[in-house]
Formats: C-alpha cells, structure tokens, sequence
C-alpha cells in the first residue's frame, strides 16, 4: 500500500518515505487512501504482538516484516511484557483502556517505543534529526525512543510552564548527548507552529543536509504514529468481544483518529466520543460543525495535554470522509480567515460515527473525587466521564498516569494545594494504597539540566548550532 497526500491525492509514496519524510510542499499530511479491511479468524487468541503484526500486515507496506517485529519488541519495556496495555472493567458496561504502563507513564509510549525502533531501522546509513513538538506526554516519550540511538538526534520543543511539573522533570532530567529540550515562550499551538514551519523552511533542510542530516518528525503528523495507536483501539474491541463505544480525551486527535480507522477497518466500534477541556474546539467541531479560531484564546487547563486549539489529524478526518480537494478547500479557509464551516450532510457524516462533549476543571475535578472510590484516574481521563451511557458497553481511554499531575490530583481529591509535589505523591499514594514507580520518584533527585528558555526566532539558529557540536 502507497500513501497519499490528504490535499493531493495523486501524490504518493511508499510508507518508508512517508516516516522518514512527512513534510510536503503543500502542507499536507499523508494518509492512506483507503484502509484495508482486518477481520480473519482466531484473532483473540492471539498475544498483543501477534495481534499487531497481523493488523500491520493487513496494510501490505514495503516493508520487512523483521523490521516491525522489532519494533514491536519494544513493548517488552512495558509493566507486562506480554501485553502493553491493561483493560480494567470499572463497572458492569464501563471499561478503563489503560495506555499508560510504558516507561514515561503516558499513552503516547504506545506509539513512540517501537516507532523509535522503526525510524532507526529505516534510516539505516543515514543521520537524522528528529524535531518534536510537545504539550506534556510527546516530549517525554520521544526522549525515552530515542535514548541513547547512534545516528540520531532529537530536539522537543515546548511551552515553558505549559506542562506539568513531572512532565518538564522527565524532560529536563535527560542526559543523553543525542537529545536537546528547548522550552520556548508562547503554549502548544506556538510549539506546533513551530514545528511546521522548520519542517517546510528549505533553508533549515538544506543547512541540516550540509551538516550530513535529515530531518524527521514524531508528532502525530507521522502516519507511524497513527498506525501503532490503531492495533490497541482495535484489540481492546477483540477482547471485549461486543459492540463498544470508544471515549477519547482529545487534543491533537491523533488517538481518536487511531480509533475511528479501527473501526473503518472491521473493529466492533460504535461511537468515537471526543472528550476536550474548555479549549472545546473539537466539541464545537463534532456538534456545530464549525472550525473557528477566530478571537480564540488558549485556556491552560489542569489536563494541559489538552489544551490545543490547532488539532492537526482532523485533516486526515476530513480527507478519509470528503477528499483530497474538499480537504484542500477546507484547511485553505483556516489558513486564510481561521474558521470553516461543514456543509449539513457533511456533519451528518461525521456524527455517523462521532459524538463530542467538553468537560471544565470543575467538574473534572469532581470526576476524579467520584470515581476515587474506584480508582485513581488522572485529569484527561476524567474528562471522559461526561460522556458515558450506562446503557452501552463503554471504554474509557486512559492516557496518562495520575503521577504526572500530583497538584490538580490532591486538589481533586482533598479540596486543598500542596506545597511539595513529592510529598503529596505519596500522601496520594499511602492514603489510596497505590504503588508508585521508583523511576518517577527518583526524578526529584536527579540533576536538572540547565534551562534556558527559547524565543520562536532564535530556534533554527540554535538548532543549527547544537547540530555542529
């Protein structure tokens, strides 16, 4: 299988290219044009890995087997390692799809572990720089892929004071000579920005092609991304074995976009709900149809993974429902007046198989006390609650360990702030009788490295520079 460009069609290329060179001259995304249909028998007696080869195959990309074997090895990194991800069943038809038992304690571990691998399997004889953009979870699962590779090296860009405060720890405690952070002045959508703009600036490519580099992503802009997010979606419906709903907590749309191409491809997925926070542009999306940033401002939340204005795999939405051209005409009106608008049966479309709802830091909060009673879920996960029914099978997606945001946690749960994060980790912990992973405590421990903070122009020149060294 080729993939294509969400706003040309006629353009495409092997999956190799499209890992090792997502940037398009027209700002597109690569996606496949149409996704393979995964329904053979005896799948749910297969082990994770079995499960995700297969689906992988089903793609019938150029692409040795050997190498997404390997990639898929990584998950032996995980708490379990035979099976990444842990299904709790929280009530009679509401499941927790934990996606959080990977080494930064994060759902996007899922994704990054073996891509890591891939990328460094594909890129054989070559050095690349990979850029990420971060608003918590990205940057530290693309530190820890990366850790430590040959030909490789990583800058995560993110905003400073937009993360929590483990987040940054396990950003900024990193010593590996391969990885640089820069936390930069401005929130996501800035870092975002950022990050597409180096990605399609020749000059920067071409002054990273003089030093023996190329240049490559791991935001979810990278359809490698996608396609490792789409087999836990997909076998998450394998074992319940009846129709689901699937709730996502959603900023960049990466993993409910994962969950509605499993469900494209033979998965028992009913509804995606999108769960936002009150940056509720995706909730204004799926109900109103509209896409308006219009005088929108940025809300800092206390699920900042979340607080995106700009979602990038909402291109790759509208071009699987409307096409490469309606997709071009689109995402042509946002980058000129900041707002579209969906035609009614193309919101119909969508609601065929999306339902979206915003939850505030109230009553996120409130979630997080209630459901304490059964366990201890962390600010994203919490803004899911709101679109349970009772009447169907549910699973909740939860992205993040409680952990990484101690803070929002013991105001959640005590009604009062804490003075020391660490302290109140462990109150959190002994009062609840729940275990804490040794390699997070011993972030409070380690040296920090120096933090300088990085305005939007001065990025490429000091890229470039680190680069030389």
């Amino acid at each position: 299988m080729k993939l294509v460009r969400t706003r040309n069609s006629e353009i495409e290329v092997d999956f190799k290219e499209a890992v090792l060179n997502p940037s398009t001259d027209d700002n597109s995304l690569y996606a496949p044009k149409t996704l393979p249909k995964f329904n053979l028998k005896d799948l749910k007696n297969l082990s994770y890995k079995q499960f995700a080869l297969k689906l992988i195959q089903s793609f019938e990309f150029n692409v040795d087997d050997e190498v997404f074997k390997k990639a898929l090895d990584s998950y032996e990194n995980f708490d379990d390692k035979d099976c990444p991800i842990y299904i709790f069943k929280a009530s009679e038809n509401l499941y927790i799809n934990e996606l959080y038992h990977g080494p930064t304690r994060a759902f996007k571990d899922m994704a990054l572990q073996p891509f890591g691998v891939l990328l460094d399997e594909l890129s054989k004889d070559k050095k690349f720089l990979i850029l990420c953009a971060t608003s918590g979870d990205t940057g530290p699962a693309t530190l820890k892929a990366f850790e430590n590779k040959d030909n490789i090296k990583v800058v995560c860009i993110y905003p400073h004071l937009g993360t929590s405060e483990i987040q940054a720890l396990q950003m900024n405690t990193m010593q590996a000579k391969n990885l640089k952070v820069m936390p930069i002045s401005g929130d996501f959508d800035t870092a975002q920005n950022i990050l597409k703009i180096l990605l399609n600036d020749k000059n920067f490519s071409d002054s990273l092609s003089k030093l023996g580099y190329c240049l490559s992503v791991a935001n979810s802009v990278n359809f490698a991304r996608i396609l490792f997010q789409t087999i836990y979606h997909y076998y998450v419906s394998l074992k319940l074995n009846k129709t689901i709903d699937i709730i996502v907590p959603s900023g960049n749309f990466g993993n409910a976009l994962a969950a509605y191409y499993a469900k494209k491809m033979g998965a028992n997925i009913d509804k995606i709900k999108i769960a936002s926070n009150s940056n509720n542009i995706l909730s204004d999306f799926f109900t109103k149809g509209e896409y308006d940033l219009r005088g929108r401002m940025l809300i800092k939340t206390i699920s900042p993974a979340m607080d995106i204005l700009i979602s990038s795999n909402i291109e790759r939405l509208i071009f699987d429902k409307f096409g490469d051209k309606r997709c071009k005409e689109l995402f042509d009106s946002l980058k000129e007046y900041s707002f579209f608008q969906l035609k009614e049966d193309e919101l119909q479309a969508l609601k065929e198989d999306f339902e979206a709802d915003f939850c505030s830091d109230i009553e996120c909060k409130e979630y997080i006390k209630k459901f304490s009673i059964t366990s201890i879920i962390d600010p994203h996960t919490a803004t899911c609650f709101k679109l349970i029914d009772k009447n169907k099978t549910q699973v909740i997606c939860s992205t993040a360990e409680w952990t990484k945001f101690t803070p929002s946690m013991y105001e959640a749960l005590f009604g009062t702030s804490c003075h020391s994060e660490m302290e109140a980790m462990i109150d959190i912990a002994e009062r609840y009788e729940i275990g804490i992973k040794v390699d997070i405590l011993d972030l409070f421990d380690k040296k920090k490295n120096e933090l300088k903070i990085y305005e939007s122009k001065d990025l490429k020149d000091n890229i470039l520079e680190w680069i030389k060294k």
